[in-house]
């Protein structure tokens, strides 16, 4: 059954969206299409963008003059834009899907012109270890927090996590999980056409978080026999210039080739899923940085690629061990060679969980999530 309309319109203010690329930026162009598609009088606030770049949208974007990071002049200019519609904003739904707009609203919440009737929340994970571990922030996030009418976490794992860390999140925390983006088809199982090589493609920013080298080390652990059958690709742009060039350096020592194809559209990301025949995201713990869900795993998954991951954060939730994919301990690596080995060696295993990986990629839908977020509760609604 669909939601009931709100009385309100929807604000929906993000520093996380298109032509950025991402989980974050996937989960919020979702959402708000999602939104707009059940009859939600919908309006998104977003970062700037070149105007050549933009696309049509079935909800009103407004683009803010802002780049949309998290320093303190973006949401010094985030939170004049917050003050100049006040009025607007007074009655309506507020929704921050991610910690930069968070931020701003943490510096208004003392005001009483500047609160929203109904305040909605998305939490992802490492913003709420960021947030914890400085005492200001920790403070701000809890009065935050408590305004809240409600809030929301893509996996069990991270409403675990903030809940421990910030205990007024209990009694109004649910979880709209991701899925896949609306425009991405469950690829039908192709016909079964010899290659030369095993592709191993890994999806994901150039980060340490995102465990690249880690899957380069294991995978050139491998025998020779087995290195022989492989190329690792892998796309993503960079994000730490370092770590792009500890990656180009340990490529070009790998033994089998290795392939980098930066950021690329989501047309031909397509097409190189469609030639790989598994998917690696061995993501790890990074300082703050911690992977919550993983909506990418829900990508490959729909193009019948088997994966394999550390059993990290919420990747569990993404990826289940032994049905869509292989999960291994995080700081394990001769596991993590035997994991590739096993995939390598056995088509059967690969088609067995590719196949169930498909199935497992429909479960979850964006219109429940966003019914889930803005289901009004007239009984409920606290006015802060």
């Amino acid at each position: 059954m669909s939601a009931p309309a709100l009385s309100q319109p929807v604000f929906l203010i993000t520093h996380e969206f298109f032509p950025k690329r991402g989980g974050i930026a996937t989960f919020t162009e979702e959402i708000a299409k999602a939104c707009a598609t059940l009859g939600y009088e919908i309006e998104v606030w977003a970062q700037s963008a070149p105007p050549a770049v933009e696309k049509e949208w079935p909800f009103r974007l407004r683009r803010l003059p802002l780049k949309g990071t998290h320093d303190f002049i973006c949401q010094l200019r985030l939170a004049w834009q917050l003050i100049r519609e006040r009025r607007r904003l007074r009655y309506a739904t507020v929704y921050l899907p991610e910690p930069g707009p968070m931020l701003a609203m943490m510096l208004l919440q003392f005001f009483k012109p500047f609160r929203p009737q109904r305040l909605i929340l998305t939490f992802h994970g490492s913003e709420i270890l960021r947030f914890s571990k400085n005492p200001f922030t920790r403070w701000l996030g809890r009065r935050l927090i408590r305004r809240a009418t409600r809030i929301s976490t893509l996996s069990n794992y991270t409403q675990e996590l903030l809940c421990t860390h910030f205990p007024e999140a209990e009694g109004k925390t649910f979880l709209t999980p991701g899925a896949l983006r609306a425009d991405f088809a469950v690829v039908p199982t192709p016909l079964l056409v010899p290659q030369e090589k095993i592709i191993v493609l890994t999806v994901g920013r150039l980060h340490p978080r995102k465990g690249q080298l880690l899957t380069l080390q294991a995978l050139q652990s491998l025998a020779p026999e087995f290195r022989a059958q492989i190329e690792y690709w892998l796309v993503g742009s960079q994000s730490k210039e370092n770590y792009e060039r500890t990656l180009r350096t340990a490529a070009a020592q790998a033994g089998f080739p290795v392939r980098f194809f930066g950021d690329v559209p989501d047309e031909e990301l397509s097409q190189i899923y469609d030639r790989a025949n598994l998917f690696a995201m061995t993501s790890v713990n990074h300082g703050d940085s911690i992977e919550g869900f993983g909506l990418v795993y829900l990508e490959a998954a729909a193009h019948g690629l088997p994966v394999v991951a550390h059993t990290i954060g919420g990747v569990s939730e993404a990826v289940v061990d032994g049905v869509t994919g292989l999960l291994v301990p995080p700081h394990r690596p001769a596991q993590l060679t035997a994991a590739f080995e096993k995939l390598i060696t056995d088509g059967v295993l690969r088609r067995q969980l590719g196949e169930a990986g498909r199935e497992w990629a429909r479960r979850n839908c964006w219109k429940q999530s966003a019914e889930a977020l803005f289901r009004q509760d007239e009984k409920k609604i606290a006015v802060v």
